[in-house]
């Protein structure tokens, strides 16, 4: 029986957990520490409630842009979260 490893385990859990940022939207999670990329990742949840809001009023009509917008702010947090993590990494 051959055992999982770390590694396939490890994508496992980042691929869900990236599912779940996905149906939950970014937050603001990085710290103080790297203040530009904070204020980066606060100006990424403020638009991406801002197109949630265009699209729940109805006089909006955005024709799918707005999901395809949402994703796109989504991959915009998880790079930079990871520019974050990679600075902790090698300037630690």
């Amino acid at each position: 029986m051959k055992v999982p490893s770390y590694k396939a385990l490890g994508a496992v859990l980042v691929l869900t957990v990236a599912g779940v940022a996905v149906a939950q939207g970014p937050v603001v999670n990085i710290g103080g520490k790297h203040p530009n990329l904070r204020d980066a990742q606060q100006h990424i949840v403020a638009a991406y409630g801002k197109i949630e809001a265009a699209q729940h009023d109805p006089h909006e009509s955005l024709g799918g842009h707005g999901e395809r917008a949402k994703q796109l702010l989504t991959e915009a947090d998880a790079e930079i979260r990871a520019a974050a993590t990679d600075a902790n990494i090698t300037h630690h």
